[in-house]
């Protein structure tokens, strides 16, 4: 069973930073890329950034590109959403998932609580 718990949001104010985790089991997590995705109120779900296998290598997208990076450990089982320069247009719960996924990760049928970012003021 593919489980993830993501943590580490909370409320900042724009331009603030905030690290996310997300801790996988259930899979090979080493042999994986990981998917970050996002869904504000009301809005669909969009994809954030991959991380492929290899450590170091990863595909944003462009409205966070410069502000983000995500990173993996996998002796930890663990990959990671670092967020710079919050901005409010950033708000949203914040989902990881196995795999390189489409762009509103339909695909997927397994999906962790998320964690919620907040940015205002």
């Amino acid at each position: 069973q593919v489980q993830f718990v993501e943590s580490g949001g909370g409320l900042v104010q724009p331009g603030g930073s905030l690290r996310l985790s997300c801790a996988a089991s259930g899979f090979i997590f080493s042999q994986y890329s990981v998917s970050w995705y996002r869904q504000a109120p009301g809005k669909e779900r969009e994809l954030v950034g991959v991380i492929l296998q290899a450590a170091g290598t990863s595909n944003l997208l462009d409205s966070v590109k410069g502000r983000f990076t995500i990173s993996r450990d996998n002796a930890k089982n663990t990959a990671f959403l670092q967020m710079n320069n919050l901005k409010p247009e950033d708000t949203a719960v914040y989902y990881c998932n196995k795999g390189y996924g489409s762009k509103s990760g339909y695909e997927y049928s397994y999906w962790g609580q998320g964690t919620q970012v907040t940015v205002s003021s």
